[in-house]
């Protein structure tokens, strides 16, 4: 095997000469005779003499010199090859071009059996891994000498280029250059990135039959669909072996997400500059595409989405994914995930099984959630105290005090009837138990997505790959600036490191959490300025009171009181601004990770993730926490309010129902809104954006509307694409666990948005993305931690909003203590939980003007009631707090501490009694290990007997030796 070595002036890369074959005696490979271009900017010439094995090349000026002797492809598109033909078509337009390229492509096709709808080169054999494109423009000197420098370079690492000149595009401005990785490449590189492959077929009985299995059949997908592979034991590749693994066709061993993914490791990392003395920043296809160079780098899709695939020998995975998962009809269906996994890799099909899984058991959140507030419908009439409040004995004739200060009149109790009807709804007996029923609900979701997610691990070969393969590979941003070299005390190797100073480090922290804190310090601000506007409209509302509470209500409506229209107005205004800033949270969250340079993938996601979290959590959750713990809490008393930061706006009183309905109100707007919106644009921008693609690909023949022409006019589908959909169903999760015991309901609402989530996604994924580039993940990441600590938090909050804004508490206190006739029932309730105030005791300062003075300030009304439990006008403890208040508090605490102490005892309970791995999985682990160890022994022993047998024929007295002469290809990159 003949083969080039060398730095390259740094590239992270394997460097092998296009005649590189693979001679193995088991998996010999013969390589197609050479890779072609087609570039109008390479000029090549045949070899003049062959290559040493030992020659090594060190700088990029010895791979252009090698470049330079690569033979001409036989199958090149340059334009030297028919100038006057691309010429004249380059000159015409209209339907005079396109009957042109018709006619030009029809003749290709009948002589090389090529169609453009083929996702092969133009021979019929090479497959396309990857496709890059490029318009020619004003600075086309300097970006097609970073083109030419480029593409050089991955010829030199084995990769294979062929060029469609931009006169046989429907465009005729785009250059597209199809990159195919031969196996010499495939096979060194998997060997690089430790790819696991099947060595065995798996010897276990697989007993996972469950009991009445017949149910699910309406749920499940034809087998052929589902794509069941062939179980196996893997391990990671390893080229030296090659027949140690079960390697029947090479063309398919590695599946097109391995392949895409492996081409894109090597894009990611080969550099554009010509020697070593350049600049080390000059590398990766990411800083082309950032600087114009290329338009675009994608994997292609396999078929056009809406049909099969021409080729009889290949499955479209795309229309079946299209047909089966993407349709929303398909919405009961269980997901194809294996046949997700295959087509888009590990990291977005560990995705969609999550989001699966979750929808799954929201299933049963929403029977329950469902249930209680069925119960809450069921006691209407059971509900004596919104009774009391409706009556014209007790609610018409209590009098409430002023909402407001001057401007605010007297009103009567009963004026409140609709909304103390409507809260009962969430505010009952099932809510407490619903709230207990969510805090084991998400200990089981998360444990037996552990399993879940175990078992995935094994069945998609991830086990211990955050260890062998995240930590190893270094993100290519983060070697450009490696300067120094240390000691890894694990491997005992030399690697490259990042070299920081106190004084940089300390200055990009304290820049990065400033940002971070400014940020977060807006959203406050923001808040502030929603209670502000809450305050002023809740006084401006209830002014219109003043008057007549009987009349002056039927303004605004039967069913609205001044606390209901100003909390729907508030959590509409706060909505709006919600969605205003997701608009800059995600540019800011990757500015300040990028800035940090972290060191590996996994770390840089995991940066990224608190970061885009810390954000939304605060977003979208502080009026929420507003409402549930501190409105209605500081109030005071009349004659002595508190106000907002010493202004003139009074803090806002509950509701005489209480706060949980204006709690149920601000979390149905925004989970509601935010969940109709994100479907909306999800589905409908990418739709809009795509559409004149989709147009020209149904409307134009297949020989003039290429494969790789239909993938560049779609979207891309990038990394920040996931986070949004992780950070998405997160923020639900937050909503339907943080705040549920203000509304049964939201689980419902929660999984009706996931099943159209689902189809959504995979909508846009199969027909308005481009084909993503595969990458592995053996879980969710950093969103499980996150998961976890709102699990935790959520029994906290839900406890804390039972006990201080709902009712219940006081209910149950005055029923067992307080209930005057000794009944177990609720009648009095209301007369015992206002207070009265003598009107004479107000302040002068709060009165109106003599000219502005109403008729009634002067009325033979005497005292108005408030909310609260204080002791009257005239008693020795005068409007300081009763007995009954610190009752009611010592409740409320008692009630916090046992239903936490409750809770938390039944989730750690739960969480010991399953295993976050199934046994059986752990046993095909244990088997696997087993096995690689016992095969590879006796691989070794067979090379030693080999060897032994060869040396005895050929009367070698030489040391023998265990493996067998072959070939090995350097690894240039010192940080890997």
């Amino acid at each position: 095997m003949h083969r080039i070595t060398g730095k390259a002036g740094g590239d992270s890369l394997i460097e092998m000469s296009p005649t590189d074959s693979f001679n193995d005696d088991t998996n010999g490979y013969s390589q197609h005779a050479s890779c072609s271009t087609g570039s109008p900017q390479h000029e090549q010439s045949p070899f003049k003499s062959p290559l040493r094995p030992d020659v090594c090349v060190e700088t990029c000026e010895s791979l252009n010199t090698s470049l330079a002797s690569l033979p001409r492809s036989d199958h090149s598109d340059s334009p030297q090859c028919e100038p006057q033909t691309l010429e004249q078509i380059s000159a015409l337009t209209g339907l005079s071009r396109k009957r042109a390229l018709f006619l030009k492509f029809r003749s290709r096709i009948d002589k090389q059996q090529h169609s453009k709808d083929s996702v092969f080169f133009r021979d019929g054999e090479r497959m396309i891994d990857f496709v890059l494109s490029y318009v020619e423009d004003k600075d086309g000197e300097r970006k097609q000498e970073r083109r030419r420098l480029y593409e050089a370079n991955l010829v030199n690492v084995g990769l294979e280029l062929e060029t469609e000149d931009k006169s046989e595009s429907e465009d005729g401005k785009t250059f597209f250059v199809k990159i195919h990785a031969p196996w010499e490449v495939l096979a060194t590189y998997a060997d690089v990135l430790k790819v696991k492959v099947p060595f065995k077929a798996n010897d276990i009985p697989d007993n996972s039959d469950m009991p009445m299995n017949w149910l699910s059949t309406p749920f499940r997908l034809p087998e052929h669909i589902m794509h069941p592979e062939p179980d196996y034991f893997t391990a990671p590749f390893d080229k030296s072996k090659s027949d140690f693994f079960l390697i029947d066709d090479k063309e398919t061993f590695f599946s097109p997400s391995t392949r895409n993914r492996i081409v894109y490791y090597i894009l990611s990392r080969c550099s554009y500059y010509r020697d070593e003395c350049g600049d080390r920043d000059k590398k990766g296809i990411k800083r082309l595409l950032n600087n114009g160079t290329y338009t675009a780098a994608f994997p292609l899709h396999d078929s056009r989405y809406w049909t099969r695939s021409r080729d009889a020998n290949r499955e479209s995975d795309r229309y079946n994914l299209h047909k089966h998962w993407a349709r929303f009809f398909c919405f009961f269906k269980e997901q194809p995930l294996n046949l997700i996994r295959k087509y888009y890799g590990e990291k977005i099909g560990i995705y969609f099984a999550w989001l699966g899984f979750y929808t799954e058991m929201l299933l049963f959140a929403a029977i329950v959630g469902t249930i209680c507030f069925i119960y809450g419908f069921l006691t209407y009439d059971d509900n004596e105290w919104s009774k009391e409040i409706c009556s014209e004995e007790v609610g018409g004739n209590i009098v409430m005090c002023p909402l407001c200060d001057k401007k605010c009149g007297y009103w009567k109790l009963n004026t409140t009837c609709n909304s103390s009807w409507q809260s009962h709804l969430f505010d009952n007996v099932g809510t407490v138990f619903f709230a207990i029923f969510m805090g084991i609900w998400v200990t089981l979701f998360l444990e037996f997505w552990k399993r879940r997610q175990a078992r995935l691990e094994y069945e998609w070969d991830l086990v211990d790959f955050e260890e062998e393969q995240q930590q190893l590979q270094l993100r290519p941003e983060y070697e450009t600036k490696c300067t120094n070299r240390k000691l890894n005390r694990i491997t005992q190797e030399m690697e490259w490191v990042l070299h920081r100073t106190f004084t940089d480090l300390m200055g990009k922290l304290l820049l990065c959490w400033a940002t971070v804190t400014l940020w977060i310090s807006l959203i406050i601000a923001c808040i502030i300025g929603v209670i502000a506007y809450r305050l002023a409209v809740y006084a401006a509302f209830a002014s219109i009171m003043k008057d007549s509470a009987t009349t002056n209500l039927q303004v605004v409506g039967p069913y609205i009181t001044p606390q209901l229209a100003t909390s729907v107005t508030a959590s509409c205004i706060n909505f709006v601004i919600i969605m205003i800033l997701n608009l800059m949270y995600e540019k800011v969250a990757v500015w300040i990770t990028d800035m940090e340079i972290p060191k590996t993938h996994l770390e840089y996601e995991n940066k990224l993730t608190v970061k885009m979290f810390l954000f939304q959590f605060v977003n979208y959750y502080s009026s929420c926490f507003y409402v549930a713990f501190f409105k209605g809490k500081f109030v005071g008393y009349p004659g002595k309010y508190e106000y907002m930061f010493g202004s003139k706006l009074r803090n806002e009183e509950c509701d005489p129902g209480g706060c949980l309905i204006e709690l149920t109100t601000q979390l149905v707007i925004v989970m509601t809104g935010k969940q109709v919106w994100g479907n909306i644009q999800e589905a409908l921008v990418p739709w809009l954006m795509n559409w004149w693609g989709s147009r020209k690909a149904r409307n134009h023949p297949e020989s003039l509307y290429s494969r790789w022409e239909q993938d560049h006019d779609l979207q891309g589908f990038g990394q920040l694409g996931l986070f949004d959909e992780y950070l998405e169903m997160v923020i639900q999760f937050g909503f339907i666990t943080l705040f549920v015991a203000s509304f049964p309901l939201a689980p419902l609402l929660a999984l009706i948005n996931n099943i159209i989530e689902v189809r959504v996604d995979a909508w846009k994924l199969t027909t308005q993305f481009r084909r993503p580039v595969a990458a592995k993940a053996h879980s969710i990441g950093a969103w499980q931690e996150i998961l976890n600590g709102m699990a935790v938090l959520s029994v906290v909050t839900n406890a804390f909003i039972v006990a201080f804004t709902s009712d219940m508490i006081p209910r149950l206190v005055y029923m067992y203590a307080y209930q005057p006739e000794g009944e177990m029932n609720m009648k009095g309730y209301i007369n015992n939980s206002l207070s009265v105030f003598n009107i004479s005791a107000i302040p002068l300062e709060n009165k109106p003007d003599d000219g502005e003075s109403p008729s009634w300030f002067n009325s033979s009304i005497t005292t108005c009631r408030y909310r609260d439990y204080r002791y009257p006008s005239g008693h020795e403890k005068e409007y300081h707090h009763t007995m009954q208040f610190w009752h009611i508090l010592a409740a409320k605490l008692a009630f916090i501490i046992i239903v936490e102490h409750v809770v938390f005892v039944v989730k750690f309970f739960v969480a010991w009694m399953i295993p976050d791995v199934p046994s059986d999985v752990r046993a095909r682990v244990k088997r696997e290990r087993y096995l690689v160890q016992e095969y590879l022994h006796n691989y070794e022993v067979e090379k030693l007997k080999i060897q032994l047998s060869q040396n005895t024929h050929d009367d070698c007295t030489c040391t023998p030796m265990i493996y067998p002469s072959i070939p090995k290809h350097e690894v240039l990159s010192e940080c890997l």
